[in-house]
């Protein structure tokens, strides 16, 4: 069990958008974030692209339920993302399941990879296009 990756969990569950400044206390100057859509370097770009993206949504939030440390400053944590977008599935809520890989060291992240799936959080929500992904994994399955 990492007290680390708790601490990590809970304090990254309580951001919004008005409180982005603790960013600078979860993650180093020098952060690398990365996931199926974005690559993000430097906390500065990070503060950004968090600031877009929770003025994008009317709600996000983070179930943590998995804390994997896998050595010395490094660590799985598994959750599920809920959110709800006004103009994808209808404004209704959506929740999308992934995992963060980080790297830490001095008690801040400087690599954070997040894996999920990109069409599931995105893709599928959009009206034709879902349609016609939806279409194909019925097809193949």
């Amino acid at each position: 069990m990492s007290d680390f990756l708790h601490g990590f969990a809970h304090a990254f569950a309580r951001l919004n958008k008005h409180n982005l400044a603790t960013l600078g206390e979860l993650y180093s100057i020098d952060a690398v974030f990365c996931d199926p859509l974005h690559e993000v370097r430097g906390l500065n770009n990070l503060q950004a692209y968090f600031a877009q993206l929770y003025s994008n949504v009317s709600e996000l939030a983070f179930d943590f339920y998995g804390f994997d440390q896998v050595s010395e400053g490094q660590g799985y944590l598994r959750w599920t993302m809920s959110y709800r977008h006004p103009r994808l599935a209808g404004g209704q809520l959506i929740r999308v399941e992934g995992c963060s890989y980080l790297l830490w060291s001095d008690a801040k992240v400087y690599r954070h990879r997040d894996y999920f799936d990109a069409g599931a959080l995105l893709y599928e929500q959009l009206p034709l296009l879902g349609t016609a992904i939806r279409w194909l994994k019925r097809r193949l399955s």
